[in-house]
């Protein structure tokens, strides 16, 4: 064999190799940072001015969307009473360590001091605890949950359900907005806000009308400062924390409105931005957990990019 044919025989087995390793290697996992990064404009959806809420208090903005699929007759009511402007000129009046703050008229339990209702919204409602799972989207976690039988999405919002009960609900994640009640379940109706800002109570789930989440803005409520033992409520009217208002984004001017996009859950991009973070890969990393808590998944938001 001559010389030059045998120096060429190793050389094209080495690359044969090479392209076999190559081959067999799988592909480096891309961070969630890369994935949203480059996810396409179908990945992404803007909410409905109908369904969102400004929450104004000092220091900046707070964007709530509102959940009608999970809670339709205290969403209504909740629309009703920021059209009326119910809430500007009241307070955050707890804010209970690793759990709420809570925000509505802290006068509301006392007749006569109490703020009334703008109409129509509603004095008395029925609880909106879960609603039936049929008829309903719903986009699985792969992983178990200790308080529910499936948890994943549902229109974006993290949710649950029972396949044997045929039921669903919201889940109590860090930014969710729920509506106080008392001892009585139906004793809600939307007037009596709000929004957990601890570690996901989870018991709550099944317990109280969940209607919507928060998208931008949780720094201003997280940041609040705490409220005594053992409830976190501020007795004194000085402690409480102003709302200037709580508005409707479909009443604020659309040029006003804040230009926002949420990535959606039932995306293909979700799909592998989850998988990212239940196998982190990157290099800090020495154990890749292969699984991921519902809560852990805070909405992705994102200003609306120029077209």
């Amino acid at each position: 064999m001559p010389k030059t044919a045998a120096l060429i025989v190793p050389l094209l087995c080495a690359m044969a190799f090479t392209a076999t390793a190559a081959a067999s290697k799988p592909p480096k996992q891309r961070s969630s940072k890369e994935i949203i990064d480059s996810a396409p404009i179908s990945a992404w959806y803007r909410p409905d001015p109908q369904n969102v809420l400004y929450m104004d208090v000092n220091g900046g903005r707070v964007v709530i969307e509102l959940a009608p699929q999970f809670a339709p007759a205290h969403v209504a009511n909740i629309q009703a009473l920021a059209r009326g402007k119910f809430w500007d000129g009241l307070s955050v009046y707890r804010s209970q360590d690793n759990f709420v703050v809570q925000f509505g008229d802290p006068d509301a339990d006392e007749a006569g001091k109490a703020k009334p209702y703008p109409a129509p919204a509603q004095q008395h409602l029925p609880a909106e605890f879960d609603r039936p799972a049929k008829g309903l989207a719903f986009t699985a976690l792969p992983d178990a949950d200790g308080w529910a039988p499936q948890v994943g999405f549902s229109g974006d919002f993290p949710a649950a359900r029972d396949p044997k009960t045929g039921r669903a609900w919201m889940t109590h994640c860090y930014g969710t907005l729920g509506a106080g009640r008392g001892n009585a379940p139906d004793s809600s109706n939307g007037a009596e806000l709000y929004v957990v800002t601890g570690q996901a109570p989870r018991q709550l789930d099944l317990n109280i009308t969940t209607v919507g989440r928060v998208l931008k803005g949780m720094q201003y409520l997280s940041a609040i400062h705490r409220g005594p033992d053992p409830m976190g409520m501020f007795d004194k009217s000085e402690m409480r924390v102003p709302i200037t208002a709580i508005h409707l984004a479909s009443e604020v001017p659309p040029e006003q409105r804040e230009a926002i996009e949420v990535l959606r859950s039932d995306s293909p991009q979700f799909a592998e931005m989850i998988e990212a973070r239940r196998n982190r890969q990157d290099g800090w990393y020495v154990h890749k957990a292969g699984h991921i808590d519902v809560c852990n998944i805070s909405p992705v938001v994102r200003g609306v990019p120029q077209r």
